[in-house]
């Protein structure tokens, strides 16, 4: 085991527990090529970095008509879409509409955005479960245009698997273009790729890099969705062979991932420990996993309330509550992407098919954004209408108003109304 171990003392410095990253790539460049070049640039990039020749940047809408996996994993997809779309549909708003005096109506209504665009990573699997995390949100929101964008594998070909989940979801918009000249391309548009009004998806640094360069240029993004992380908090009933593969679940995404352990159990750590030391030998993915745990811990504490102050300076994305009792500790989290209750809950359910969404803010986001939702994909419209009698009964209010900070023409306006009553 290469992971660090920590005991909390008062006035813990719980920063250290995020390993520092470098600065996020500057990706300027990229988007000042594709600016300039379009679909060449998009081309030249997939060349240069990917190795693959491509013969279109878009996947013929035929070819998703047509993609087929083997019945178990067809099976399985449906079933986590089936999932997904129950909690979704359930989180869809309803319009409010009150009267807040007599002739005053306000209204609330969620209006989807016309074109939004998904990134699905490619990297070192091809994760079209991210596909079903994206696209029934976007669906039960009916967001009219969608666009989704992946990297192309050696052959320049998308992932089967990749193309079924997005049949699933109702897209035929696909595009096999990765990384930040995706995301440059989402935002800026190209000859075969249309702009769109917001980008979702997680993704490696380069990705981050390009979704905040959306936002430096007005674009909207969902949230920073990274390198993946997860936090245990586990008591001496968790068992230490699930914790150790909880922590494996999360660090096989890639070496820049982030896993750790919260307990008031020394004994508990030597064991997950020698669990993770014995998983490991055979582990197909353990050069990814050995990085992760390079930058990884585990801390003691003294009680479960003092492990739930740390989740909250952490924010974790994932949180995994492996202990008696977890749903009365539920309340004490107030930063984190999602969380899982109990040692039977698994943080892979979330990542596949238990329903909730697995795009998640990362890197301590979770103090500022939550999880990817229906509402993700919906604008708020309010509205509100004045009869004659609401006229007469707020004029007073707004000329008063208006002139006090100084602005007749606002007064004016309602001053007009009110003597035509």
């Amino acid at each position: 085991m290469n992971w660090r171990r920590y005991t909390w003392s008062p006035g813990f410095a719980y920063a250290q527990l995020r390993a520092q990253q470098p600065p996020l790539p500057n990706v300027r460049p990229v988007f000042d090529r594709v600016e300039r070049e379009g679909d060449e640039a998009l081309y030249a990039f997939t060349r240069e970095w990917d190795g693959v020749e491509l013969p279109s940047l878009q996947v013929p809408p035929e070819a998703i008509a047509k993609a087929s996996v083997e019945p178990t994993l067809a099976q399985a997809i449906e079933q986590a879409y089936q999932n997904l779309y129950v909690f979704h549909l359930a989180q869809r708003p309803s319009e409010i509409v009150c009267e807040t005096q007599p002739g005053v109506v306000c209204g609330l209504r969620y209006v989807p955005y016309e074109r939004v665009g998904l990134y699905v990573p490619g990297g070192t699997a091809p994760l079209f479960s991210t596909v079903l995390m994206l696209g029934v949100p976007a669906q039960v929101a009916r967001v009219p245009s969608v666009a989704l964008a992946t990297p192309p594998g050696p052959e320049g070909e998308v992932h089967p698997a990749i193309l079924y989940a997005a049949r699933l979801c109702g897209i035929y918009e696909v595009y096999r273009v990765g990384g930040a000249q995706a995301i440059a391309a989402f935002g800026l548009g190209t000859p075969t790729i249309p702009p769109v009004c917001k980008v979702y998806g997680p993704g490696n640094r380069y990705v981050q890099a390009a979704k905040l360069e959306l936002v430096r240029r007005g674009l909207a993004i969902d949230m920073p969705a990274g390198p993946s992380e997860v936090v245990v908090i586990a008591d001496s009933t968790a068992p230490p062979r699930w914790i150790a593969a909880d922590l494996l679940a999360q660090a096989e995404h890639g070496p820049d991932s982030l896993v750790g352990l919260i307990t008031p159990e020394e004994a508990l750590i030597a064991c997950v420990e020698e669990e993770i030391t014995t998983l490991l030998r055979s582990h197909p993915r353990r050069a990814f996993i050995e990085a992760t745990l390079g930058h990884s811990w585990a801390l003691r504490v003294p009680n479960l309330e003092t492990a739930l102050e740390a989740v909250n300076a952490i924010a974790p994305e994932h949180l995994i509550l492996a202990c008696e009792a977890p749903f009365s500790w539920l309340d004490q989290v107030r930063t984190a992407g999602s969380v899982f209750l109990g040692s039977w809950t698994p943080e892979s359910a979330g990542d596949y098919a238990s329903g909730t969404n697995h795009v998640l803010p990362t890197g301590g986001a979770a103090r500022s954004y939550g999880s990817l939702t229906v509402m993700s994909f919906l604008r708020t419209l309010t509205y509100q209408q004045l009869a004659q009698e609401g006229v007469r009964s707020i004029a007073p209010t707004v000329m008063t108003m208006a002139q006090a900070e100084g602005l007749p023409a606002h007064a004016y306006a309602m001053e007009l109304r009110y003597a035509a009553l």
